[in-house]
């Protein structure tokens, strides 16, 4: 057998000119293979970076006018001014100080809702504190290298970051894949480690259709665009359905996906029907399962049946409402003091997970409540302010779909604690437990930071 390397030997009579039209020799059977252009992904990469790119942004490195070097004094001059400017640069200390009290006043208050429940299960009242605080510090360190890197690189990689979602997702269903509490939701990662791919796929979809607005600029508002980017958010939020079985995730990136076509949108009373029309059939929905489904064995008809009367299955499916209930009117306005709280001593099943908001409620009463949404408020109120001082609409874009992912998890998990919504497993951000939620959650705060950073005086 010849190799591909050795050129071949031309034989008299062979017509040289056969494949002038083509472009290339025929080598027959030692024809090389055709050689790969290393600069194709790259053009690529950097077209997409055009795409995110816009006002006040750096422009790609072909397009970059030379300047002349400097020298002598001149040179020094120009470097001292140049740290004069670095030095100006905006950070958003506001905006870090709510992320550390929130995270700060989380780990205490996981300390006083887990104690009893982490010493009668693993003999260790520090357990879940400590697993706490070490992914909290590995998530400002994080945190603080996201905050570090340009945002545009996220538009560039934003499809191949959707896709990383989709088959980490997909990874559930194979043997890799790791049930806990009756749910398959996470993947099992060497040392004894899980990931939970649903919180990969928040901050995908928050990327790659802001991305996608982007790219399809006034084509968004026809309706091919709205149904381009629509059918984006719904395999998102159907892969989060459907391979982790995670209803309220999938709930919470669809809605990300419609309110960031909302607010791109320049028309708003068609969402204003779409939403009362929305509103409307879900409540007929309702009233219809609580009539025809009241012997069903499926667990989210029948917490749905609980939600509708928690009376009449105080001691089955309303249980955990019934307490954490409890826990909020025995509270008062003060509270009983920190750590007096009798409902967790194993009355809340789960308590440092999605019911935390009871026990602080307990605990430290209204007035704790209202120092948690004041924190809560203040770092969506920063989060506003970066994305209405963003330089373009991708990182505009970005910061827009952090407020709502925050903004989403931390009102529906009220309104469950409350009893205004039918039980789901929504955690409270920076409060609850959770090692995947907050390692990624303190990475849309670095990318949040990292917009920030992009942010220019006038002047």
């Amino acid at each position: 057998m010849r190799s591909r390397t050795v050129q071949p030997i031309k034989r008299r009579g062979q017509n040289n000119n056969r494949n002038r039209n083509s472009g290339r020799r025929d080598l027959g059977d030692t024809q090389p293979m055709r050689p790969v252009d290393p600069l194709a992904y790259r053009r690529r990469i950097d077209t997409r970076r055009q795409v995110v790119s816009g006002p006040g942004t750096a422009q790609p490195r072909s397009s970059a006018r030379r300047r002349p070097q400097r020298t002598g004094l001149a040179a020094v001059v120009y470097q001292m001014r140049k740290k004069g400017v670095e030095k100006e640069q905006y950070f958003d200390y506001d905006f870090l100080l709510a992320v550390i009290f929130l995270m700060c006043f989380g780990l205490v208050m996981l300390y006083s809702t887990s104690y009893y429940g982490a010493q009668a299960d693993f003999g260790d009242d520090m357990y879940y504190f400590s697993k706490q605080a070490l992914i909290g510090v590995l998530g400002f360190a994080v945190m603080f290298v996201v905050s570090k890197i340009d945002y545009h690189l996220y538009g560039a990689f934003a499809v191949e970051i959707f896709a990383v979602a989709l088959v980490l997702m997909a990874l559930v269903k194979t043997p890799l894949g790791l049930t806990l509490n009756g749910a398959r939701r996470w993947l099992q990662l060497p040392g004894n480690l899980t990931l939970q791919p649903a919180e990969v796929t928040k901050i995908a979809v928050i990327l790659y259709i802001s991305y996608e607005l982007c790219r399809l600029g006034k084509k968004a508002y026809t309706i091919e665009g709205a149904v381009r980017v629509l059918a984006l958010g719904a395999i998102a939020s159907g892969g989060v359905l459907f391979l982790t079985d995670n209803l309220s995730t999938a709930i919470i990136v669809m809605a990300i996906t419609c309110l960031l076509y909302f607010l791109i949108h320049p028309k708003t009373k068609i969402f204003v029907v779409i939403a009362g029309a929305a509103a409307a059939a879900g409540t007929l929905l309702i009233l219809i399962l609580s009539i025809t489904a009241a012997n069903s064995d499926n667990f989210r008809l029948q917490r749905i049946l609980s939600w509708l009367n928690p009376e009449a299955t105080a001691d089955t499916g309303s249980f955990q409402v019934m307490q954490g209930l409890y826990a909020i009117g025995s509270g008062g306005f003060f509270g009983k003091g920190l750590g007096n709280s009798m409902q967790k001593l194993e009355n809340i099943p789960e308590a440092q997970n999605d019911w935390i908001l009871s026990v602080i409620c307990e605990e430290l009463g209204v007035f704790g409540v209202i120092v948690i949404l004041c924190l809560f408020g203040f770092l969506l109120y920063r989060l506003m302010f970066i994305a209405q001082n963003a330089p373009d609409l991708y990182g505009s874009l970005i910061a827009s779909g952090i407020f709502i992912h925050i903004a989403l998890q931390v009102i529906l998990n009220i309104a469950v604690v409350t009893g205004i919504l039918p039980s789901t497993g929504i955690i409270l951000p920076f409060i609850s437990f959770g090692g995947t939620a907050v390692l990624f959650l303190m990475a849309e705060m670095g990318i949040a930071l990292g917009i920030a950073r992009k942010i220019k005086f006038n002047g």
